[in-house]
């Protein structure tokens, strides 16, 4: 667990301001606050948890059981110049913010009682990332490019979250974390581009949209590629680009607007994810350990509720899911997705 701390410390030095960002551009939207005090860096904090439980079927805590997100979002402008002057010259012209985010997930199979799982069940896996995006947007889409890197494993502590989360609430733990995949270090380059595309508007301001997005990752722990398009009804829709998701769900990312008093709409999509690789279901990369066969497209249907209230967003997002592997038992895998964050 020592690595895990390690890790935690790195990664979150940034979100707590201990780590100061060199040649900040001062240019920021007028609507943005004046920003966080001293060792409190203005911007937006979210915090986002998705988890197995929040589910139709009796069954729940398998495969994708948890995932734990905590981020930091800059004001728009307020980013490195050269981090600006990159991305102007990869994407063009464009609103920039910067992203430092730290996620943890969780992965169990669906035997979690048996001290030894079915070695045709998912393996046990974790993962604890860091992760750093850009964000630029215009009137009509936004790109997502970035990267992320830390450890998949024992390392990243997963077996220690959910048994103590169990054990806090008076429930059993899951017995069969010593077949866990291994300690690896993880690195992905990820990217994505969603268009806002409007379908209607009304005279008393309600609006219809559409959000197409083409994301994808490639690296160590994933290597997908994932079209996918929502369709949103409600008032103010040009504030975001769509509820956020923990990758490789179809995000609309954490940053977003205050253009109204009050902003709200529900939505619903579709998304198709292409798979070359998934760590979490092929096994250690460099090790031997447990595995089964990805299946190479996975379906997913998504449903929600985002509103926007003096600067807090707060989303809801209902996710069904198609198998990951060959041989999934339990047919469609549901979660929920909920996640609030607050500029400051």
């Amino acid at each position: 667990m020592t690595k895990s701390l390690a890790l935690i410390a790195v990664c979150a030095a940034p979100l707590l301001g201990v780590v100061p960002l060199p040649g900040v551009a001062q240019a920021q939207s007028t609507a943005a606050p004046a920003g966080g005090g001293a060792g409190f860096p203005g911007g937006t904090w979210t915090i986002q948890d998705e988890n197995a439980s929040l589910s139709t079927q009796s069954l729940t805590d398998r495969y994708y059981v948890n995932g734990l997100h905590i981020g930091w979002t800059s004001h728009e402008g307020a980013l490195p110049d050269a981090v600006a002057s990159f991305g102007h010259a990869l994407l063009g012209a464009g609103d920039q913010r910067i992203s430092i985010s730290l996620t943890q997930k969780i992965f169990t199979p669906a035997a979690t009682q048996a001290i030894d799982p079915p070695v045709n069940d998912e393996p046990y896996a974790g993962s604890l990332l860091g992760t750093f995006e850009l964000i630029q947007d215009t009137q009509t889409s936004r790109t997502v490019v970035g990267f992320d890197a830390g450890v998949v494993g024992r390392d990243a502590g997963a077996e220690i979250v959910q048994n103590g989360f169990h054990s806090i609430i008076g429930q059993s733990g899951t017995h069969g974390w010593a077949y866990q995949l291994p300690s690896e270090p993880a690195f992905d380059v990820l990217a994505a581009r969603t268009w806002r595309v409007g379908v209607a508007r009304f005279g008393n301001g309600l609006e219809v949209d559409a959000l197409p997005q083409l994301s994808g990752m490639v690296g160590t722990t994933e290597a997908y590629l994932e079209p996918g398009v929502s369709f949103r009804i409600g008032e103010g829709l040009n504030a975001d680009f769509g509820a956020p998701l923990l990758r490789p769900g179809p995000s609309g990312s954490d940053a977003y607007r205050q253009t109204r008093p009050f902003v709200w709409y529900v939505f619903g999509g579709v998304a198709g994810k292409l798979v070359g690789h998934d760590e979490f279901l092929s096994g250690a990369d460099f090790q031997s350990s447990r595995a089964v066969n990805p299946t190479h497209a996975v379906g997913q249907l998504d449903a929600g509720v985002a509103i926007i209230w003096h600067g807090v967003r707060l989303s809801y997002t209902q996710v069904f899911q198609t198998r990951r592997y060959v041989g999934q038992i339990g047919g469609i895998h549901e979660y929920g997705s909920l996640a609030v964050s607050a500029k400051f």
